[in-house]
């Protein structure tokens, strides 16, 4: 497999884990929140923002990863 394609397949997989993450902390936090005061479990506006600029950080991760790879392994 090209380095290169490699770099890519690793970086989607470290976005999503990184996303995937974050979402799960993020509505384990608003569940407890919700709990707490006795509400629907929702995210509140930080939150959401939190998980658009980490989704527009995570655009970046794939071709980062593929460069890096292609430049070390090649």
């Amino acid at each position: 497999m090209q380095s290169a394609l490699e770099g890519l397949l690793v970086g989607f997989g470290v976005a999503a884990v990184l996303l995937g993450s974050e979402y799960l902390l993020l509505r384990k936090d608003a569940a407890e929140r919700a709990a707490q005061f006795k509400l629907k479990p929702e995210f509140d506006d930080t939150q959401r923002r939190r998980i658009v600029s980490l989704a527009r950080f995570c655009v970046f991760i794939p071709p980062a990863f593929a460069a890096a790879f292609w430049l070390i392994f090649s």
